[in-house]
């Protein structure tokens, strides 16, 4: 081809792109001058435009900036562990997994509902590794008949009040076991309780049964404080943020107790500038389509 025909050819695919540019801007104005049409005389009308038109630039802007959703559970509570109030007043809704029969379940799960939060049921379960006394009482372990495994958990969803959902407390062998989950999961069903599988293993089988039984399910993406230092858990925010480069949304799971404080501190400084290209939701937000992404083990669980 000539360096003539190149230019020719150039001159006729702009002479194309403005001819499609100008077809679409007659398009829009045209739907525009109707919409307005439309709403004139009526306040219904010209609310719904209103709210339209604000809800497209929202949604322009988000998707311009690449806006990412988080949900931020805290696990832990109900013992009066470092760190709870601070969590409790994270300027962000977060979920509050609390740990049933302790000695301040009702009381946080009462202040965490006041303030808006949601709250689950944190539900200890045997791990592979540790010791069973550091469940806590209620405990689910592979050694308990399904009777008892079915009142263990009917008794700790009614003792967290405004439950409406549950996650495993450590679990690792137990989030393993077909015959424990299909308990656990088969009981969120019938009290209406969707299940976070917080991955403490790479072997689960909670999407597998949440499947068979329809239950609704969400994964933990990013645990903040596994090691409780200052460094790691500034870290790990990192981490998040590196997720989101190629994830929609991200669930992270901090905790009150030894690594409290310092995990609400890392969190109240990280949130105003994560705010910029992140919204903040609660785990209720997050629950259609969750799904299990790559796998995630949290060590010693």
């Amino acid at each position: 081809m000539s360096r003539q025909q190149d230019c020719d050819t150039e001159r006729y695919k702009r002479a194309d792109r403005y001819k499609g540019k100008q077809q679409a801007v007659k398009m829009v104005m045209t739907v525009l001058f109707m919409t307005i049409l439309l709403g004139v005389g009526s306040p219904v009308g010209n609310d719904a435009v209103s709210a339209q038109s604000s809800a497209f630039h929202m949604n322009a802007a988000d998707e311009e900036q690449g806006r990412r959703t988080v949900a931020v559970v805290i696990d832990d509570f109900g013992n009066g562990m470092d760190g709870t109030k601070e969590m409790l007043k994270l300027p962000i809704q977060i979920t509050a997994a609390i740990m049933p029969f302790m000695p301040t379940t009702k009381q946080d799960a009462e202040e965490a509902h006041r303030l808006g939060h949601d709250v689950i049921v944190h539900m200890p379960m045997e791990p592979n590794k540790g010791l069973k006394k550091w469940l806590g009482p209620g405990a689910l372990t592979t050694d308990l008949s399904d009777e008892e495994v079915r009142k263990r958990v009917e008794d700790a969803i009614n003792d967290v009040p405004y439950a409406i959902g549950m996650n495993n407390h450590m679990g690792s062998k137990v989030t393993s076991d077909e015959r424990m989950m299909r308990i656990v999961l088969g009981v969120c069903k019938e009290r209406g309780l969707f299940f976070l599988d917080s991955r403490t293993s790479y072997k689960t089988v909670v999407p597998k049964i949440a499947a068979e039984l329809q239950v609704p399910i969400v994964s933990n993406d990013v645990f903040l404080d596994d090691v409780y230092t200052v460094q790691h858990i500034s870290k790990q925010i990192r981490v998040l943020q590196k997720y989101l480069e190629s994830h929609i949304s991200c669930i992270t799971i901090g905790h009150v107790g030894p690594p409290g404080k310092k995990t609400a501190s890392v969190l109240q400084q990280s949130i105003p500038v994560m705010q910029t290209n992140v919204q903040f939701v609660k785990l209720t937000a997050l629950i259609r389509g969750g799904s299990m992404n790559d796998p995630l083990v949290l060590p010693n669980s």
